[in-house]
């Protein structure tokens, strides 16, 4: 996707990058802001003590990925075919919608299901609905890395930046789940005792 949608693809076919990139990023925004907020609607009868029950799934889950289980999900990407037949702003309200609802698409980490289960456990339409937001926001913005590509050398450049930060980046999520759950277990410990 990043490789994609950058200034010199929507150059090439004719669009206008930031009008692409605005409604993938809105979209994803938008897109999981309402899966969180159906989420939390559904949650709100759920016990408190139910947080201790993610954190666990959470330890667990990283846990897993560490030694290679792969995370459930479908093993469907985005349909790149729409890149030649929408507009600019279509393709990229589609994709951005399809990644803000996380589950239509590749699951990489099991972060993407913790998010969601702390939506549901929000316990309330609004709160569920920023947890969401958050989320969709997040997944959207690494596609400002490649608002400086203008011809295919910087392109190469850029996806090999990528692929020399993608372990970092896979160590600061599990680092952050991995806090999350924990606090999410004292967390309801302390509300149990």
């Amino acid at each position: 996707m990043l490789a994609s949608i950058n200034p010199l693809g929507e150059r090439a076919r004719g669009q206008h990058y930031w009008v692409t990139v605005a409604a993938y990023v809105v979209a994803s925004t938008v897109a999981a802001a309402l899966l969180g907020a159906l989420l939390g609607w559904a949650g709100a009868p759920l016990p408190r003590a139910a947080i201790a029950i993610v954190g666990v799934v959470a330890l667990v889950a990283l846990l897993a990925e560490r030694f290679g289980v792969r995370v459930p999900g479908p093993r469907r990407q985005v349909n790149e075919n729409w890149l030649v037949s929408y507009r600019g702003w279509v393709y990229g309200a589609g994709f951005g919608a399809q990644l803000g609802l996380a589950f239509v698409t590749i699951v990489t980490a099991s972060a993407t299901w913790i998010a969601f289960a702390c939506a549901l456990l929000a316990g309330s339409t609004v709160g569920g609905a920023l947890v969401g937001a958050v989320f969709g926001l997040v997944r959207a913005l690494p596609i400002l890395s490649g608002a400086r590509v203008r011809d295919p050398e910087s392109l190469r450049a850029l996806v090999r930046r990528l692929d020399r930060v993608r372990p970092r980046v896979a160590t600061v999520t599990a680092a952050v789940q991995g806090v999350s759950a924990l606090g999410l277990v004292a967390l309801a410990i302390g509300h149990v005792a």
